[in-house]
């Protein structure tokens, strides 16, 4: 189980998604010039070396939690391969949905300031969607090279 290199992408994709917990997404500059942070845990103000947490964003943690504990629990789906692609495939989706929601969620807090997201906006949160699901589809092609191993063993039977 363990020893499978597909455990091992599903095990980074987690942690790269856990990941969304200590950086933020967006980064921005309000109307008073003081500098924002947007995590998916909420909005976060820093002005003197202090940070302070402006709102929170309950639905989008717990969404984060339960994005990250999935690809854990297709690590034990070991004995059922079909399941776990299938499963990979369906949490490559809701990844990109996250980002989706991300997006809008970041649009509509700068869009209280007559701002809008851009290039020197966005935090290194928004490129760790990416680094996971590129993990999720290493994950998915050591599945298939397994799959294609226990045929050829099957053969030689």
């Amino acid at each position: 189980m363990i020893q499978r290199i597909q455990s091992i992408w599903l095990l980074v994709s987690s942690i790269v998604l856990l990941g969304l917990f200590l950086f933020p997404y967006v980064s921005y500059i309000d109307l008073v010039g003081l500098g924002k942070n947007i995590y998916v845990t909420g909005v976060y103000s820093s002005a003197n070396n202090v940070t302070n947490k402006e709102s929170g964003s309950l639905l989008m943690t717990i969404a984060t939690v339960v994005l990250a504990l999935i690809p854990l629990l297709i690590i034990f789906q070991y004995k059922n391969r079909k399941l776990q692609l299938k499963l990979i495939f369906v949490q490559v989706v809701l990844i990109c949905l996250f980002a989706i929601w991300m997006f809008i969620h970041a649009n509509n807090i700068l869009g209280l300031i007559n701002q809008h997201i851009n290039a020197s906006n966005i935090g290194i949160g928004f490129f760790l969607l990416p680094v996971s699901i590129l993990c999720l589809s290493f994950a998915i092609r050591g599945i298939r090279n397994d799959e294609k191993l226990i045929k050829s063993a099957d053969r030689l039977r």
